[in-house]
């Protein structure tokens, strides 16, 4: 298959990312909403033993990122999964329905990140709605992200170095802790298996939802087209960035059970202010609280990056009309992805919560990655002229099978999760039936006169 040609637009996107750039931006998309808002509902499914699901959601986060590390330095273009579905199995409409499964995560992780800016940090503050703080903020990101690029993966940087900056308070918060004797170090192994379905029902639903904290890696795949040697960059900034945000999410998971009781994390959405007012230092809690802010709303700034580039690869890719594959020839940026996407972001913020939408988000990305991780193997018959990455053979297996029971009812996922998730792609069917009828046209017009 040969490169597709550049959209609608006439315009190519501009390879800005390095190295350091990329690694940084890995590490960003990965913290965020997931570990500042959602750890106190982990701990409400699992019990103290929180830092369990973080360790088995980095485990099949690894296997599945190896797959993405293969087919993005075998295939540097843009529209990630998408792409390698296309290219695997060589199906439109899957591909169209894939391609929308991941740009529905990334909307949904980006409406629970804005939902949360609006929850227990903002009220350190003061106390505005969350929806209208969200539709406002999502707004604010449509802007950044039409200006550039390399503004919105600067801003990235900033961002994420205050948000590991919050996380590494907690870690330090934790030595504190075992150094003074606070906290009750035998909640660590407490796993709520009195609930229905017993050990192995809490461990799947808490891991299940704590997979959202791992999310992101997938949406650097989107950015090949703006990213310098993809082939060679790639590898390192992935498996460094998984490694990085997992040490910091176990760490911060321990010290989270460590100094408080999961009913009490399970009531917050801003949970790890609650560490820090349990912890004994004397860290202001407002400081946290305005760290927090920035690193949920760096998390909402990536995803709808990655939303919008999306959009951009699938019309390169010509499996949605080109319109949408414009590029602002001035910025060089897919203005009418970043339109596009903003207002189905809006729809979301409108009508779900945080813990909906977080775990809509773990449920469609688990779909995803089974494809993916089958994908991968399909592919190893094609070949390449440049070198690239290969992972071994029995990895993808592990990991398409390990993705698709966490997304399974066997993890007693709320039921409207699914009938959200189900309402996003009935959009995508009718979106692709849509298009099938405008090509469909254009076909019939244009064939008189071939």
């Amino acid at each position: 298959m040969t490169a597709p040609v550049p959209g609608a637009g006439q315009v190519s996107l501009k390879r800005a990312i390095g190295p350091k750039l990329l690694i940084l931006f890995i590490i960003g998309d990965i913290l965020g909403t997931g570990v500042y808002a959602l750890t106190g509902t982990v701990a409400g499914k699992v019990g103290g033993a929180l830092w369990l699901p973080f360790l088995i959601g980095f485990f099949i986060a690894l296997l599945t990122a190896m797959s993405y590390v293969e087919l993005v330095t075998k295939y540097p273009r843009a529209a990630g999964a998408a792409l390698y579905t296309q290219l695997a199995f060589k199906k439109p409409f899957f591909t169209f329905m894939v391609a929308f499964t991941v740009m529905s995560s990334g909307l949904t992780s980006a409406s629970a990140a804005a939902r949360a800016i609006g929850g227990d940090y903002l009220e350190a503050f003061f106390t505005l709605p969350s929806v209208v703080v969200g539709i406002v903020f999502i707004v604010a990101v449509a802007a950044l992200n039409y200006r550039g690029v390399s503004e919105s993966v600067k801003t990235n940087i900033v961002f994420t170095l205050i948000e590991l900056t919050g996380l590494l308070v907690i870690v330090l918060i934790g030595v504190y802790a075992v150094f003074t004797g606070a906290g009750e170090p035998s909640r660590l192994t407490q796993i709520h298996a009195e609930q229905a379905g017993g050990l192995m029902y809490a461990l799947l639903g808490s891991t299940a939802l704590a997979f959202f904290a791992f999310v992101g890696f997938e949406d650097s795949v989107n950015m090949a087209e703006e990213t310098k040697d993809p082939s060679r960059n790639f590898p390192r900034a992935i498996f460094l960035g998984v490694a990085i945000t997992s040490t910091v999410y176990i760490l911060v998971a321990i010290t989270s059970s460590l100094l408080v009781a999961p009913g009490v994390l399970e009531q917050s959405s801003g949970p790890l202010l609650e560490v820090v007012k349990a912890g004994g230092l004397s860290f202001p809690p407002q400081l946290f609280a305005a760290i927090a802010i920035f690193a949920v709303a760096n998390s909402a700034l990536i995803n709808m990056m990655m939303a919008s580039r999306l959009v951009y690869g699938l019309a390169n890719e010509r499996v949605v009309p080109r319109g949408l594959g414009w590029v602002d020839p001035r910025r060089r940026t897919p203005v009418i992805g970043i339109v596009f996407t903003t207002a189905l972001a809006i729809a979301l913020i409108s009508t779900g919560e945080i813990a909906g939408l977080g775990d809509t988000t773990a449920f469609l990305l688990l779909c995803v990655f089974t494809v993916v991780n089958v994908a991968v193997l399909v592919l190893r018959k094609d070949r390449v002229e440049h070198a690239h990455y290969q992972t071994p053979t029995a990895l993808p297996v592990i990991g398409a099978v390990l993705a698709f029971v966490l997304a399974s009812p066997l993890t007693g996922r709320p039921a409207e999760v699914y009938i959200r998730a189900g309402v996003l792609l009935a959009i995508g069917l009718a979106l692709w039936v849509i298009n099938w009828l405008v090509v469909r046209r254009q076909t019939a017009t244009a064939a008189p006169g071939e």
